[in-house]
Order: structure tokens, then sequence, then C-alpha cells
């Protein structure tokens, strides 16, 4: 009954830290018609970095939680922060490009930091080129993507890897605007594939994919090159894998060996994400070898005891998705199913149960409901436990 009792205060004494906490949070109690005051702050002949930023960072909470804004007060404070770009503090210029970006000016307004925009695209400092980059393109309209095009497809193949994967991911963005002048860089994409920085490769293999996707031939042809060539990218390997997934599920697979024999070698890939891809992948493909899918749920089988919970998760999720279709491919891993029956991770504990029941027999079924019926109850007797601590509350 003490014990209880001190477990109660301590809820007590916790909840009141969390009640101070947010007291002293910077956004409790926030209100918009505050902010749009404070930010009259952008106008002073003397600015304050520190106080422009804390309000750009307002706005931006506001603007996340949903927060509507009357065209009238998206106007105004549209103007008032195009008035800092003449400051030269680069924490707050990145909050600058961030604002643009989400109060999405119309078309009339946007020619007032295009200027601006474009002389960022050719400043010396990349960060600022990379922002302007995304930030123009999140802002532009089809007229004035035409006279930026030449400075996109410089970009692309820059030498700075973050502004080569900035104008690279607003291509991206751009494919659903005005995808035909996006195809006319197909050539510096191209080139930024076969970058050494992962990122520019793994943005420059997906906008290429996007371009040609539409034609069944030409993603095959990219997926060949890419097996062929150095792919140092994890995340870009992870899109070929992908890809050779839907090339194969469609039929449309006439170099069938190739693809295997990459899915193969990615299974001894250093990154665990490929190798996970891979294994996920092989085990879903129609008229797969025995020796490889054996190969792949090997795999899986040795990710269920890994001591990573996402990469348990992520095993079973996997064997649970192939166990409807597949039961008997799936029975080879129950042993190890068995285990995560009792994990601290409920959602993986329960993945294993359904898991188990589809791929087991009715002896293995048994001993399942008896490890169930265990767990319940010590889960009941946690769940008293809690609600006798609220009642003394």
């Amino acid at each position: 009954m003490e014990s209880a009792q001190r477990d109660g205060q301590g809820f007590k004494k916790r909840d009141e830290d969390f009640l101070l906490q947010d007291e002293h949070s910077p956004f409790w109690a926030i209100e918009k018609g505050a902010v749009l005051q404070e930010a009259r702050c952008f106008n002073d002949t003397q600015l304050s970095t520190r106080k422009c930023q804390q309000v750009i960072t307002k706005l931006l909470y506001l603007y996340n939680q949903g927060e509507r804004f009357t065209a009238t007060e998206a106007t105004e404070v549209f103007f008032s922060v195009t008035k800092l770009f003449h400051a030269t503090d680069g924490s707050l210029r990145r909050l600058l490009y961030l604002i643009i970006k989400e109060i999405s000016p119309s078309s009339d307004e946007v020619i007032i930091v295009t200027s601006s925009l474009m002389k960022d695209m050719n400043s010396k400092i990349d960060l600022y080129r990379a922002n302007s980059i995304r930030v123009l393109c999140s802002i532009t309209d089809s007229g004035l993507l035409g006279q930026i095009e030449r400075f996109l497809k410089q970009a692309v193949v820059d030498k700075s890897p973050i502004v080569s994967s900035s104008a690279l991911v607003s291509g991206l963005r751009l494919m659903k605007m005005n995808p035909e002048i996006v195809r006319r860089w197909s050539s510096e994409v191209q080139e930024a594939a076969n970058s050494d920085d992962p990122i520019v490769q793994f943005h420059a293999i997906t906008l290429l994919h996007q371009i040609k996707q539409n034609d069944k031939l030409a993603v095959s042809k990219l997926v060949l090159q890419c097996i062929r060539s150095n792919i140092r990218s994890p995340l870009a390997t992870c899109s070929v894998i992908r890809y050779i997934s839907e090339i194969l599920q469609d039929g449309n697979g006439a170099d069938t060996d190739i693809y295997h024999g990459f899915l193969e070698s990615c299974l001894r890939n250093k990154s665990e994400m490929v190798v996970f891809e891979a294994a996920k992948s092989i085990a879903t493909l129609p008229d797969v070898d025995s020796r490889l899918l054996h190969s792949s749920m090997m795999v899986l089988q040795l990710l269920l005891s890994s001591p990573k919970p996402i990469l348990r998760f992520g095993a079973v999720r996997a064997l649970n998705s192939i166990a409807i279709h597949g039961p008997a491919t799936v029975a080879v891993c129950n042993v190890e199913l068995e285990s995560l029956v009792a994990d601290t991770n409920r959602a993986i504990s329960t993945l294993a149960v359904t898991t188990l029941l589809r791929t087991g027999g009715e002896s293995s079924v048994d001993r399942l409901m008896q490890q169930i019926s265990s767990l319940f109850a010590g889960l009941q007797v946690r769940l008293c436990k809690i609600l006798y601590f609220f009642i003394l509350l």
C-alpha cells in the first residue's frame, strides 16, 4: 500500500514537471494576432536578428499547426519578410527561404522575390544557391521556369553536392508541373547519376526513373545500366531493387538472369537496408529460383535475431505479408518467430503471433496459444497496477 502511494506521488511529480516544461515552451498559448503584431519587427531600421528568427519560427509553427491566414495577412507577412534579404545572417536567411516556400505567394507577388532569389542562385555561398533553387522551383510558374532552365541545368552537374542535389529534387517537383522541360535535362541528370556523392546519385537515378517511367524499355535499359555501373548509394541501390521487382512482377524481364544475379549480390551488401530490401523483393517475386528463394529466407531468418528492433520489425513484417500467399515458405522461420512472441516491442510480438497462426501446425498453434495466454495474463496484471495508481490520484 505504501509503495502504491509512493508510486502515485511519483505520477503527480512527473505530471507537475511536464506542466512546468510546457509553461516554458516558446509556443505555449501562442496566438496568431500577437505573432502578426510581432512581425512588424521585419520593418525596423535596425533589425534584431534574434527577434526576427523567433517571429519567423512562430509563424512557421502556426502554418504547420494548420492555422489559417487570410489573403491579406499572408500578403502582409510576405511583403514584410522580403525585406530580410538585406540581412547577412546565415540562419536568418535559411528561415527566410523556408517561410517564403511555406507562404506560397501568388503569381503577382512572386515577381517581387524573383530577382533576389536569382541573385542568390549565382551566389558564391553554396547554401544560398541550393536553398534559392528549391524555393524558386516551389513558387515559380511555367513562364518563369523557361527563364531559369539554363541555371537549373548547370546546377544539376554542379561540383557542390548540396547544389546538385537541390536541383535534382527540384526536378522531381517540376515533373508534376512541367515534365517536358525536365526531360530536356536527361544528359545532365545522367552525368549526375555517376556522381561520387551517394545522395546526388540517389536523387539522379530517381529523377531518371521518373523521366522514363512511361517507357518500359527505357526503364529496363536504365536498370541494366545501373547494375553494370558502380552504385555507391545504398538508397539508390534500394531504388534499383524496387525497379527490378516492378519489371519482374509485370513479366517484362527479358534479362531475368541478370536481375536475379544482381539481387543475389545485394544479399551480401554491406548496408543492412540493401540486404533487407533484396531479401524482401526476392521472396515476393513470381517463379523465383528455389535456391535464390532459400537464400532470401535465410537472410530474413537472420534478421529476426538482430539486436536492432527496426530490423526485427522489418523482417517479421515482410514474413507476415509473404505468409498470406506462401505459408510453407515462411515455415522455416517458425523457431525464430516463436522467440519473438515475447518481444518487448508489441508491434513485433503481434506480427510474430499472426504470422505463426498462418504457418504453424496444430501442435504449434496449441503451444502458441499457451504463450499468448501467459503474455496476456502478465499484461492484465500490469494494467491493473496502473489503474490502481490512477485511482490513488
